[in-house]
């Protein structure tokens, strides 16, 4: 993608209009207002001039030997032989801005691929279709390429989205904010220039110092992982992915698929690359007002300095709640400020400086919590009284936060109207200013989550070289050319044991004498389970009996299950029983694009009630194994509670990393679950398990 688009010295609008209702008409009259430094040429057959600027009939009239950027601005059948027309005069970028291709069927789709070939043969970049086009605040440049209203002040923070309408509520918060922008990027249907294409260029782009990105699905995921890892390793990217609530899994027949949020790769992907995920749009932009005048936090470790003590209060447990700490000041830090501020002020974290502390007593304390060793970020909360000269305190705030050397975030609470001067202050001085403490708060925790996602160390996931995946292959090729979509148990336990994931003792019998046979050389107790194609969720129908202490116990249960369920494929699973351990579920969905979820969690019968599980990516590192175990609610009793003991976290580990290669090496499994995996003191087992392929 060239720099031309984003840095056009000429734009021209194919479409353009005097009537000031038209898209056309507002395309050059935004570049007017704005100040376009490069020149503007409105193409239109019957016009002299648009907007005070001379028209020419056609793109083929004007005077320049190429132009950087034109915007389309015509009815989808016209837009092919324009592309041609730009072709023909060295146009290199165009934007367009018009519907009624891809998306309205296949019409649509053809005059799409008309104009994309004939781009191609003349180099063009398409942005769009169907979009509203960019915007460049650097005041070298001062591109309005895009219709919408927004006029934004110069700034850091750079916005992309597929949908215009989303991109255009960030852009006018931020300006509502009184926060600055740089580069603004909706590329609707994006049949050319990509989300990963603009995300690189904003990556490499100086004044850009945070990225808002809006998604509502990923088409190609795999780039757009491999992208946005590289840029989120030099400067945050904050996110955003609609469709939350759509009901995605209906048709999934494992709990792995069935509880997967529709959106939950999108998610994961996020957190594989290093990106800031956010489920609200307010929290989202006062997050990225935050990064955009502020340097990265090193750690957790938050000091509080304040003139009122409520709010102070809300703000703790907000950031107490979100994972950071409020920890104590040094000896010599409290020393110091008890010589510098009134002896009436609380001395300590949160330092509460008294709703009469001066501009001297906030910068001792500022200056206090800069030197403190952990300390990480600091916090003020600071309301505006009549009887002190709140202009000081602000301009001192202004020259702490301008060092650099910790992030500043406050919580002001004042009236804008009549403290204008304080508010200037601060907003000029870049310092980010919030109206609510648990907004200001929450903008501080965004800033130490960001800190923690790049300084992970998640490691290289471990190869096993004792698996036997042509065996593996095998079984999954025989499964599939006998037409079936789940496995035998047969099947599945043998895929499990050539991937050396231990399961309990087991055999299969065709009849319930063979049954009874195969219970005695496993030993008692043990459990048998009915094994069809048409049998699902076993425990439902009947088609489980547990604890089975004898031989004429599991013919019974056998010949009732016979009975019961009357299905010509039927044959009995016997299976040691393993009381006694905690139950815990893993599983595997295949993600197209990106591999498949892993999922772990509270397994058993209540596993779709608590839905206490995680996800993640394969491939699974032992560090994010790990990170699952303990991101569960029930962790704790997989540590040991009241003297029970506790899971062997090992070979859990072990056992995800295991299935994380498995699913990685025989893509052709759909879903998988390990219901329940029995996990013992000293060793894991799967007891239950379906694959799907």
């Amino acid at each position: 993608m060239s720099d031309t688009l984003f840095r056009p010295k000429s734009v021209a609008v194919i479409g353009a209009s005097a009537k000031e209702l038209h898209i056309g008409n507002r395309v050059i009259r935004n570049l007017l207002d704005f100040g376009f430094k490069g020149d503007i040429y409105p193409i239109n057959p019957k016009a002299e001039e648009i907007c005070g600027v001379k028209a020419y009939k056609s793109i083929a009239d004007v005077p320049a030997d190429h132009i950087d950027v034109a915007h389309l601005v015509i009815p989808a059948k016209a837009v092919p032989q324009a592309v041609e027309d730009c072709g023909k005069k060295g146009v290199r970028n165009i934007i367009i801005n018009s519907g009624g291709f891809k998306e309205i069927g296949p019409e649509g789709e053809a005059i799409e691929k008309d104009f994309l070939e004939r781009a191609k043969k003349y180099g063009i970049r398409i942005f769009g279709p169907n979009c509203q086009g960019i915007i460049n605040t650097d005041p070298e440049i001062r591109a309005y390429c895009n219709f919408t209203f927004t006029k934004p002040d110069p700034g850091h923070i750079s916005i992309t989205a597929l949908s215009g309408g989303v991109a255009e509520v960030i852009h006018q918060a931020f300006s509502q904010m009184g926060v600055g922008t740089r580069i603004y990027a909706s590329n609707g249907n994006a049949c050319d220039i990509t989300i990963p294409e603009i995300v690189r260029y904003l990556g490499n782009d100086d004044g850009t110092r945070v990225i808002v990105l809006y998604v509502e699905g990923l088409r190609d995921a795999a780039a757009f992982k491999a992208v946005a890892k590289e840029v989120a390793a030099k400067k945050p990217i904050l996110a955003m992915k609609a469709g939350r609530t759509e009901v995605g899994a209906k048709a999934a027949s494992s709990h792995t698929g069935g509880l997967a949020r529709v959106d939950i790769a999108t998610e994961l992907i996020f957190k594989k690359a290093g990106i800031l995920s956010f489920h609200d749009e307010a929290a989202l932009c006062q997050a990225a007002a935050a990064f955009a005048s502020q340097p990265v936090p090193k750690g957790k470790r938050v000091g509080m300095i304040t003139n009122t003590g409520g709010p102070a209060v809300i703000a703790t447990d907000v950031l107490v709640e979100a994972g950071l700490e409020i920890p104590p000041l040094s000896a010599k830090a409290v020393q110091t400020l008890k010589e510098k501020v009134y002896p009436e002020a609380s001395v300590s974290n949160p330092t509460d400086l008294l709703a009469t502390g001066t501009a001297a007593h906030y910068r001792a304390a500022m200056d206090v919590m800069m030197a403190e060793e952990n300390i990480d970020c600091l916090y003020i909360a600071f309301v505006t009284p009549f009887f002190v000269d709140t202009d000081s305190i602000a301009k001192e705030i202004v020259a702490v936060s301008q060092q650099k050397k910790k992030p500043v975030i406050c919580n002001l609470m004042t009236d804008p109207r009549q403290w204008t001067r304080t508010v200037k202050i601060l907003k000029d001085g870049g310092v980010p200013c919030f109206a609510f403490p648990g907004e200001a708060a929450r903008a501080t925790a965004a800033m130490v989550r960001y800190s923690e996602l790049r300084s992970r160390n998640i490691g290289e996931p471990s190869v096993f070289n004792d698996v036997d995946r042509v065996k593996a292959e095998v079984i999954l090729q025989k499964a599939k050319a006998a037409g079936k979509s789940f496995l035998s148990a047969t099947d599945v336990y043998e895929i499990l044991s050539a991937y050396r994931i231990s399961v309990a003792d087991w055999r299969m019998t065709q009849t319930p004498e063979d049954a009874e046979k195969a219970a005695v050389e496993i030993g008692f107790p043990v459990v048998i389970k009915a094994d069809s194609e048409s049998v699902l969720h076993k425990s439902d129908m009947g088609g489980v009996a547990v604890n089975l202490t004898n031989g004429a116990m599991v013919r019974s249960a056998a010949e009732g299950m016979k009975k019961k369920l009357n299905t010509p494929d039927l044959k009995f699973f016997i299976q040691k029983y393993m009381p006694g351990g905690k139950e815990v579920i893993m599983g595997a969905k295949a993600e197209p694009g990106v591999g498949h979820l892993i999922m772990f969690g509270l397994g058993g019968i209540y596993v779709e009630v608590l839905k206490d599980v995680v996800f993640n990516l394969t491939p699974v590192t032992k560090f994010e194994a790990e990170e699952m175990l303990s991101s569960i609610k029930a962790a704790p009793l997989l540590k040991g509670v009241r003297g029970e003991k506790g899971a062997d976290q090992a070979k859990l580990v072990e056992t995800l990393q295991r299935l994380s290669q498995l699913v990685s090496d025989l893509p052709m499994i759909r879903e998988m679950d390990l219901n329940p995996v029995m996990a013992y003191s000293d060793g894991v087992f799967a007891v239950d398990a379906r694959i799907g392929i």
